[in-house]
């Protein structure tokens, strides 16, 4: 059997643009944040992940070994669009439960300034594809209504369930950028922390119907990291540290398979199906179980729809889970009382981290105004468009 993995430490950066920082800059504060958090050292490592999407290539995790100690530990450095922390963290996971690591540090940083829609890259960036040279080489997926930026993407998504399902309209994806925008400003680390009213997000101006621009997540700039430890490591802590570690008991990584709409339009519910259904299993944990749960909000229509994904709600239920409340911070399962991507940011490398770090806080009772009172489980959920979809399960420590 695998051997369980905990979070020892954890930190992370505010997010938001920074003109002072380089993305070097912001990984080492979080993982120096991590390890002092976590009352362990760089030389207690034995593996190091760095994930990063705009700074892929510039061997990230090398660059942060040669701020914070060389101690020759293999690094991997990672990169998987908006999974792309999630699937640093994993990598992390994995050598410990293969045996080959006993303790090992998770990193994820972006540094984006002001790039253009919304995680997609500029409109001239997009407008300067090059052929790989290769016949049927992969192009990208234009949607029904003829765009593949995020929005308009995510629009057609969410007008796809609302079409499928009563009780979904513009007043429903609305309030669910209402209520993250409500849930930072009590986080001192979100991006944005002004509450906004139901109206003022609906008549913000449009992006991609349903999407208006209060309903879209930012660009910006921060870093997370997170100490991982093995069972084997975890029993010869003091009684502090286990006190504080939080148990991983489900890490899964899922693909898109292959669907025929996917060829219209990117399917973002099936992989997140799947990612859930293996993490409750892999757990035995039951979404009714949920004190809370970080998913992936680029647009107020992906978290609405990944309600139902997840199992948050009934099948179809979306719509009247968010009219209830369900999803705030004072209702059945709070979903994104970080203020969610929305509001909190989205430096992509780093945000399949920084879920981590805002479950893993709130266990461990550290959330402060925040606080979601007597979280014993917690669920986080990244997908990256047309790559991979990660939820990890997470539960407080026993010990």
């Amino acid at each position: 059997m695998p051997q369980d993995v905990w979070v020892l430490g954890t930190h992370m950066t505010p997010f938001r643009r920074y003109i002072d920082k380089d993305a070097v800059d912001l990984a080492c504060t979080a993982a120096l944040g991590a390890l002092e958090d976590g009352g362990v050292g760089i030389s207690d490592m034995d593996i190091l992940a760095c994930g990063t999407l705009f700074q892929a290539g510039a061997s990230m995790g090398q660059q942060v070994q040669k701020q914070i100690g060389q101690t020759g530990i293999p690094v991997y450095n990672v990169s998987n669009a908006c999974a792309t922390g999630a699937t640093a963290l994993r990598t992390v996971i994995l050598a410990i439960r293969a045996g080959e690591a006993e303790m090992g540090l998770a990193i994820g940083v972006e540094q984006m300034g002001k790039m253009g829609l919304l995680a997609g890259g500029s409109r001239e960036q997009k407008n300067t594809y090059e052929p790989s040279g290769r016949f049927g080489a992969v192009m990208p997926i234009d949607g029904i209504l003829g765009t593949d930026t995020m929005p308009g993407v995510f629009g057609q998504a969410g007008m796809e369930y609302a079409n499928d399902n009563d009780g979904v309209g513009f007043e429903q994806f609305a309030k669910v950028a209402q209520k993250n925008h409500a849930h930072s400003a009590l986080n001192p680390l979100a991006q944005y922390r002004k509450e906004f009213s139901l109206q003022e997000v609906m008549e913000s101006p449009m992006q991609s119907y349903p999407n208006t621009l209060l309903m879209c997540c930012p660009t910006g700039d921060g870093a997370a990291a997170c100490v991982l430890v093995g069972e084997e490591r975890f029993a010869s802590l003091n009684p502090e540290q286990r006190a504080r570690a939080v148990k991983i008991s489900a890490s899964v990584l899922t693909s898109d398979p292959y669907v025929a709409s996917g060829q219209a339009q990117p399917d973002v519910n099936t992989l997140t199906r799947n990612a859930a259904k293996a993490a409750y299993e892999q757990s035995g944990v039951a979404p009714g179980d949920l004190n809370l749960v970080e998913l992936h909000d680029c647009f107020a229509t992906a978290e609405l729809i990944h309600y139902d994904n997840l199992g948050l709600c009934e099948p179809g239920g979306a719509g009247d889970f968010i009219d209830r409340g369900g999803p705030w911070r004072d209702g059945e399962t709070p979903v994104n009382v970080s203020g969610g991507l929305i509001s909190k940011g989205h430096p992509i490398g780093a945000t399949g981290v920084a879920n981590v770090y805002e479950v893993t806080t709130h266990l461990r009772g550290e959330a402060g105004d925040r606080q979601i009172e007597g979280a014993n489980v917690g669920l986080t959920h990244v997908i990256g468009l047309g790559s991979s979809c990660a939820v990890h399960i997470l539960e407080k420590s026993a010990s």
